[in-house]
């Protein structure tokens, strides 16, 4: 975890219109206490853009966001996907984190919708609690991707695309 070199962005300032914009996460149940921070990350990230009321949706787990997204991305300016996976013993870890991350790839180029990128790929239950915004977190991840979303979603409403 770097934790050094992000943007600084003012959603509440993006290009005067992120609070016209239209959001919808979706986030993963695994690791409740987790996702309980990336999730109050990601709801006061899109108040402080003046986005009242996103949409939520839950899944059961990180493998099932990117088709969520599919489905709500033509009816979004952006979607944001929240979701953790920790190593294990098996192979599962990278199947999962590979198509987690090409699935929701795939969403945002094929539909023109930004999706966020709020999925953590941890070696430890402590590198997610790490960067979930909680209590003593040195990171704020779901905060960040919805930032990222909207910044992306302003702009490309700003160029008319």
């Amino acid at each position: 975890m770097s934790g050094h070199g992000a943007p600084i962005i003012d959603v509440a300032e993006l290009n005067g219109n992120a609070g016209e914009l239209k959001l919808a996460i979706v986030a993963a149940s695994w690791h409740t206490q987790i996702m309980d921070g990336l999730i109050d990350g990601a709801l006061r990230a899109a108040k402080e853009a003046g986005i009242a009321e996103p949409a939520l949706v839950r899944v059961p787990g990180s493998f099932e966001l990117p088709v969520a997204a599919a489905r709500l991305a033509p009816h979004y300016d952006a979607v944001v996907a929240l979701g953790v996976v920790i190593r294990g013993g098996t192979p599962h870890f990278e199947y999962v984190c590979q198509a987690a991350t090409e699935g929701l790839t795939d969403v945002s180029v094929n539909t023109g919708t930004p999706v966020g990128f709020g999925v953590l790929t941890c070696d430890t239950e402590q590198q997610g609690l790490d960067r979930a915004g909680l209590e003593g977190s040195n990171e704020d991840k779901g905060h960040e991707a919805v930032t990222a979303a909207l910044a992306t979603a302003a702009t490309l409403r700003q160029l008319g695309v």
